[in-house]
């Protein structure tokens, strides 16, 4: 067969361009990759080879080779692992129709520095190789097919394909270095390279001496998490989680742990600065590595932590787990229960100890993961009294920044305080300004400000904290004084009995009732919620969602000691009366951020109010 000519597709033109064009600043990092992409096909076939052992055949020394031509002015990083077939060359190789691409490319800032970074995070490693070549060849055959394939391009918007001669498996990738690259082609830069980004690698990467054909290791050659700790240093855990991750940004923390007895393993657990753009893509694979006696076995083993974990980054080494174990096999396991049991308390562990020693760095984590660890508030009803104190919230009392932790709640709470109060919201500005909290400021109790779209699920599991319940204050039955009624109170009551019966019929198809209000100090109105049903906020998430759920009709409150409602009780029968309520019900709905059941209704009735109020002035005037 001839050679085929392909064309690439938009995005990956583009993302060629910006490889050749614009990333110059690092240009070492094409070798980090290309070599991370070597250990990943050695990873893969030592894998299969469990099951198929005559797929090593006589070649069961795995290893990454480079191999310098300055004659020929290449540059070759060779290695032993699965190799490709031509259908996984086009896939790979050819298009990138990979959402990591598209996200690639608005991910960037323009900072080479940071852009640079960006690229083994998003899958599109092997396209660096153009940063430093001006044609790239790439040789490969597949450990269990005959024939081999043979891809070349010069990154400008198409490669050839054609099929080629290859004796063992495994993948050779030609770079022909641009002119002013060759420095690529000197020994001592290609080690340094090697031993800075790629010295944690468990397998050789080998490189000729210059003067004879002996073969040098330039790497440790030693799986990281088997050297002993003190051997580590602080440098060598953040280059392992770079290889480990593609998140070029150093790790907040990490927890590396060998476990001997009824369980053996090892585990290397990292907590990341950032939050990896696909966070919240729930198709997207999850979980840590998995290794069974040093074989890879599973890039992202799911069962060995719970999603609210799905954050972490790292790695489980065991050997009380077969080879051949499956996803299926793995799910249920005993000893997998145990591992994921465990594994958990050590995350917890490390953000407590964070927490306390590191407050700084655990603020930037809560920012970008706090959200997500507030799902073990839901799911994990073990450790939901530890997760409840690494978790921080905004409150009345601390609104710049998400701070305050329920025991310093508790420590600054008023000795005639019975619960603790929260109140939730779509934004903290909407929090702020609720009517809700105005009796709760008055008597001078702290609220919890709960903006995240999770805090509606997380509040109706977490019903107390160290014997203290927690209480919505946007709910119908909070108590802020207790019931004693002052003769004032109950004269009032009574004043308003007509009114509120009045108003009740009204808006009786959208409330469930009216009544004077003990909560508010300045506005005239508020919607609170039943005391057993559904907030207003979660009733409009499940609508959003498409869910059906019965609705609860919310309760008016009024504040007798408002113009506004006063005037109310002084209006008469008909449509003054009418629009007074519908303009309170519209304002309670407004003030927790609500839309308007008829807006244009809304302001035809304010419009009536404003002018019948500037009706008697302006006959003085006339007169």
């Amino acid at each position: 067969m001839s050679a085929e000519k392909h064309e690439f597709q938009a995005e990956t033109r583009q993302l060629l361009r910006l490889m050749i064009h614009s990333l110059y600043s690092n240009k070492e990092i094409f070798l980090r990759e290309l070599i991370s992409n070597a250990s990943d096909a050695v990873d893969k076939l030592r894998f299969l080879a469990i099951a198929n052992p005559a797929l090593l055949g006589n070649d069961a020394e795995l290893k990454i080779d480079l191999i310098v031509d300055k004659a020929a002015g290449t540059l070759t990083i060779r290695d032993n692992g699965i190799g490709m077939s031509r259908e996984e060359v086009i896939e790979n190789l050819g298009t990138i129709a990979k959402s990591g691409t598209k996200k690639f490319l608005e991910s960037l800032t323009g900072e080479q520095q940071k852009d640079a970074q960006l690229i083994g995070q998003f899958g599109v490693g092997f396209y660096s190789a153009f940063i430093v070549a001006d044609k790239v060849t790439v040789l490969t055959k597949r450990a269990d097919v005959a024939d081999a394939v043979r891809w070349e391009s010069d990154g400008e918007g198409s490669y050839t394909l054609e099929p080629s001669f290859k004796q063992d498996r495994g993948t050779e990738v030609i770079l022909h270095l641009r002119e002013d690259d060759k420095e690529f082609l000197e020994p001592m830069r290609l080690q340094h390279i090697v031993r800075r980004y790629s010295d944690h690698i468990g397998l050789p990467i080998r490189m000729q001496k210059d003067d004879d054909q002996e073969w040098q290791t330039l790497n440790q050659a030693r799986a990281l998490w088997t050297r002993p700790k003190s051997e580590l240093t602080d440098e060598d855990y953040k280059s392992f989680y770079t290889h480990l991750s593609h998140d070029h940004e150093a790790p907040l923390a990490w927890a590396h742990h060998k476990v001997e007895g009824n369980l053996e393993y090892t585990s290397l657990l990292y907590i990341p600065a950032r939050a990896p753009f696909d966070l919240w893509d729930r198709e997207h694979a999850r979980g840590v590595q998995l290794y069974v006696k040093r074989v890879f076995i599973m890039d992202k083993a799911a069962e060995l932590l719970p999603p609210y974990l799905r954050f972490v980054r790292g790695l489980v080494d065991t050997a009380d787990l077969p080879l051949n174990v499956s996803r299926e096999l793995l799910q249920g396991n005993r000893t997998v229960e145990k591992i994921k049991s465990a594994l958990v308390k050590r995350v917890l562990d490390l953000l407590d100890e964070m927490a306390e020693k590191k407050p700084e760095d655990y603020a930037k984590f809560w920012q970008a993961f706090g959200a997500v660890l507030k799902e073990g508030l839901v799911e994990d009803h073990a450790n939901r009294e530890r997760i409840a104190r690494l978790c921080r919230f905004y409150s009345t009392a601390q609104t710049d920044k998400p701070d305050v932790t329920l025991p310093a709640y508790l420590a600054r709470m008023p000795q005639d305080q019975s619960a603790i109060y929260y109140l939730t919201a779509d934004t903290l500005a909407a929090a702020q300004a609720s009517p809700h909290l105005e009796g709760f400021r008055k008597r001078g109790y702290e609220v919890l400000l709960l903006v995240d779209r999770i805090d509606e699920w997380v509040v109706a599991h977490l019903h107390e904290f160290e014997g203290k319940k927690l209480e919505s204050a946007a709910r119908a039955g909070v108590d802020l004084g207790g019931k004693i009624e002052t003769p004032e109170q109950v004269q009032q009551q009574k004043d308003y009995e007509d009114v509120i019966a009045r108003i009740a019929k009204v808006l009786e198809t959208r409330i469930e009732s009216a009544r004077l209000s003990s909560r508010l100090t300045e506005s005239p109105s508020c919607l609170v919620s039943g005391d057993n049903a559904l907030s207003q906020r979660l009733q409009k998430m499940f609508q959003q969602a498409g869910e059906k759920v019965p609705l609860a009709k919310p309760i008016l409150e009024l504040n007798a000691e408002h113009p506004l409602v006063k005037r109310l009780r002084e209006a008469g029968e008909g449509e003054s009366f009418a629009d007074l309520a519908e303009l309170l019900y519209g304002q309670a709905q407004l003030a927790e951020g609500a839309q308007l059941d008829d807006p244009a209704g809304f302001v035809k009735r304010l419009n009536r109010l404003i002018l019948a109020q500037a009706e008697p002035a302006s006959r003085i005037l006339l007169s």
